[in-house]
């Protein structure tokens, strides 16, 4: 009997997770120096990285969330639909819709693609979920995004 993959039940599946190896190295490093500020969050991004599946960046699919791609994503409880980019934390800047990995949408987010929906507890406790709609990475022609 394989016991590996477990769900706890009432939780429900959590959707796949893909990241480039370009990005693996440094996902590892932000997340063991986050450890002492933010444990909790730390411990999210380690998680995602265990479970991922890594491929080369050459073959990380067009409608996965990663470093630089912008995202549309809807909140299921507002119906509101957000665009955002995750970014490494030094490149940063909410004005702009850039993202820190480091924050928890940003754990959320990466490694998702297009349709995958995921629970997610906001700063202050609260359970959403959270889907991802659209995925353009910035080095793909536009016609060429969603494929």
């Amino acid at each position: 009997m394989n016991k590996q993959r477990s769900t706890p039940r009432g939780t429900g599946r959590r959707p796949r997770v893909v990241i480039g190896a370009d990005c693996l190295g440094r996902f590892e490093a932000l997340a063991e120096g986050a450890i002492q500020r933010n444990p909790d969050l730390a411990d999210r991004l380690l998680g995602e990285i265990g479970r991922a599946r890594v491929v080369s960046a050459a073959k990380l699919p067009q409608n996965v969330v990663a470093i630089g791609r912008s995202v549309t994503y809807r909140d299921e409880t507002t119906g509101q639909e957000k665009t955002v980019t995750p970014v490494f934390p030094e490149d940063a800047d909410i004005a702009q819709g850039r993202i820190s990995i480091l924050t928890p949408i940003g754990v959320a987010l990466i490694g998702l693609a297009e349709d995958a929906s995921l629970h997610w507890d906001t700063r202050d406790g609260e359970r959403r979920v959270l889907t991802v709609l659209h995925v353009v990475s910035e080095d793909a022609p536009e016609g060429l995004a969603a494929q």
